[in-house]
């Protein structure tokens, strides 16, 4: 495994974006090194971290010398960096369906804050208990599943024909209602599921404390 592929994340193992960044790099199969920050003693604030990664945040990557910071920028690099036929495509060929991987990714990256709020990562990967549901988060849940439904219509297991980033970043989303007993159409249910049963995921999931 080179040591010159590097993942940088946090050592709770909460973060959706390094979720993302990581869930991409394993169903690419390009081998990689990860290496989890303490953002609670603030090691990203290593002046090294700062300098390499810019944003100083979570994830960052480090193919050698070039680092790349920011999530959906991440899963797009890997995916045109580590192209076909050697590695399959992620991101979906077509222009249109392409252009909606990426919509749905800056959907779930832009909206819904008070659902990321009221039902944080650390209840799915920590196994906090979530409180009660604010007013807000009850309705952009309502929002986040009127958006699924219209995404994935009747019978659809995946959000294109294959697996894409998107489906991971969806499918955490909608983890944050089914995870926590939270009231959601079954077919969504099934979906966040079966994308959670990947191994890639699975993989993420053994260094949390996720119940199935």
């Amino acid at each position: 495994m080179p040591d010159d592929l590097v993942l940088y994340g946090n050592d709770t193992y909460t973060s959706p974006y390094v979720f993302s960044a990581f869930v991409t790099l394993r169903e690419k199969g390009v081998p990689f090194r990860l290496e989890v920050l303490s953002l609670e003693r603030r090691e990203h604030d290593r002046p090294d971290y700062q300098a390499g990664s810019i944003t100083g945040r979570v994830p960052a990557r480090r193919p050698g010398d070039f680092w790349l910071a920011e999530s959906s920028a991440i899963d797009e690099y890997v995916d045109e960096a580590f192209g076909p036929p050697r590695y399959p495509r992620l991101y979906p060929d077509d222009l249109r369906d392409r252009a909606r991987v990426r919509m749905i990714q800056a959907f779930v990256r832009s909206d819904l804050a008070a659902l990321r709020e009221d039902r944080p990562t650390s209840t799915l990967f920590l196994a906090e208990p979530p409180g009660p549901m604010t007013p807000e988060g009850r309705a952009a849940a309502e929002r986040l599943v009127r958006i699924a439904e219209r995404l994935l219509p009747e019978g659809a297991v995946l959000l294109t024909r294959e697996f894409t980033p998107a489906d991971a970043d969806l499918a955490l989303m909608l983890q944050r209602l089914v995870a926590n007993g939270d009231p959601c159409p079954v077919r969504l249910a099934v979906y966040a599921r079966a994308v959670f049963a990947r191994p890639s995921v699975r993989e993420w999931l053994s260094h949390t404390r996720w119940k199935d």
